[in-house]
């Protein structure tokens, strides 16, 4: 579900026409439809409405604070992963209550502003880090709320570098190793054990790699005797790119729902693609179209992989669409960037029409994982984003300037 459609062969974001925001912009920028991003939140609501979780927006997929507010005044809370999430976090009137640590790297700096902010729950992923949160609220004469995540070895369907639950990676504790944490919880005289947390891993398509991890740490906390008062089971709820298609949010609640229907746990939701993913596009406009000796075709971009990394780094397909439709033959081209890397595209033998430097493009799906992952490589200053809210098309963040580039630097003469 998305609100970008045609209306007479222009692309629209809800009533919004996407070239009038272009002649107003320019390019490249990333657009957003609160619509969308609220409805997808709802379905989740709905879905799994049975077990009234708390679901924590993942802010790592999309940190715009105009979406994260939105998302926190219709009841969302937010999963956060370094300090300067949770910064952020608080700026858009999260409450600390609603808002739960992950990350297998936190600091000592950013445990205790977490502790002093008094969050609802430290996702704890390795025995180090319990110590480090242990001694940190000593210090600060706290007792702390965590839960532990359990690595289940569960490898689900999808890109290595987004998978997470398996044993090899870096993500969370084995079974054998929380049962000891659980066993010997009076040498965390400052942390309460509060819970458990599993999360598999990002873009799952198919509901049964999540039962098959929830099943897992059931039986796990049945035969140890854990009895944990929240149970985090993270999120990764998969969206359609392209020809890639996913489980809708009530598929995954099917599998999911009856194995926790009688347990006694409140429940976490983790989410973040699937609020976000479909929820935006990137617009870029058409350099140059070249074409080399054998025949083949690039259109060259004025966005790059410093934009929208995703197709760069995951070899992620990503619908790319003409902002305005013409009658006009069509011809196969490798849409590409500026940026210095052959790896620099945003897609590989698509099938377009006719391009003509100057028209403008629509990468479909760039909501999640889109700016937070953008740089400045090249220099390049980062694209601006922009929502459609209240059927006006506002500016959440402006795009960079060149002064932007070189903010907080200096020259050192010697």
């Amino acid at each position: 579900m998305h609100e970008f459609n045609y209306r007479k062969n222009i692309l629209y974001c809800e009533d919004i026409a996407v070239p009038d925001i272009v002649k107003e912009h320019g390019t490249p920028f990333y657009l957003y439809s609160l619509k969308t991003v609220l409805g997808h939140l709802e379905r989740i609501k709905e879905a799994f409405s049975e077990l009234d979780p708390l679901i924590c927006f993942s802010m790592k997929s999309n940190s715009n604070l105009t979406l994260c507010r939105a998302l926190v005044s219709s009841g969302a809370g937010l999963d956060i992963v370094s300090g300067g999430e949770l910064y952020k976090a608080l700026k858009v009137g999260c409450p600390p209550e609603r808002i739960v640590y992950a990350s297998v790297g936190k600091t000592v700096s950013e445990i205790r502003q977490a502790i002093n902010e008094e969050i609802l729950l430290f996702n704890v992923e390795s025995v180090p880090e319990l110590i480090m949160i242990d001694s940190a609220a000593k210090k600060l004469k706290r007792k702390v709320d965590v839960a532990i995540r359990v690595n289940p070895d569960v490898t689900p369907e999808t890109h290595d570098y987004i998978t997470t639950g398996s044993g090899e990676k870096k993500f969370g504790i084995d079974f054998k190793t929380v049962e000891e944490i659980f066993d010997n919880s009076n040498k965390y005289s400052h942390v309460s054990l509060k819970g458990l947390h599993v999360h598999i891993g990002s873009q799952i398509t198919d509901p049964s790699p999540f039962s098959e991890a929830l099943v897992k740490v059931l039986e796990f906390i049945d035969k140890s005797g854990i009895e944990p008062e929240w149970l985090n089971i993270g999120g990764g709820f998969g969206i359609d790119y392209g020809p890639e298609r996913a489980a809708e949010a009530a598929d995954i609640a099917a599998a999911i729902v009856p194995l926790l229907r009688d347990r006694p746990y409140k429940i976490i939701l983790e989410p973040g693609r699937f609020i976000m993913g479909n929820s935006g596009i990137l617009v870029t406009k058409v350099i140059y179209v070249k074409t080399n000796p054998s025949g083949k075709k690039f259109a060259i971009v004025d966005a790059g992989m410093n934009d929208l990394l995703r197709p760069s780094l995951y070899r992620a397909y990503h619908d790319i669409v003409p902002v305005s439709q013409r009658d006009a033959s069509s011809d196969i081209y490798d849409i590409v960037g500026p940026i210095c890397e052959s790896g620099d595209y945003l897609g590989l033998k698509r099938e377009l029409q006719e391009l003509i430097p100057g028209e403008c493009l629509a990468v479909m799906g760039a909501g999640a994982y889109g700016f937070t992952m953008a740089s400045n490589y090249n220099s390049r200053p980062k694209p601006a984003e922009i929502v459609v809210i209240g059927g006006q098309a506002r500016v959440a963040r402006r795009a960079e300037t060149h002064r932007d580039l070189i903010r907080g630097e200096k020259i050192i003469l010697p």
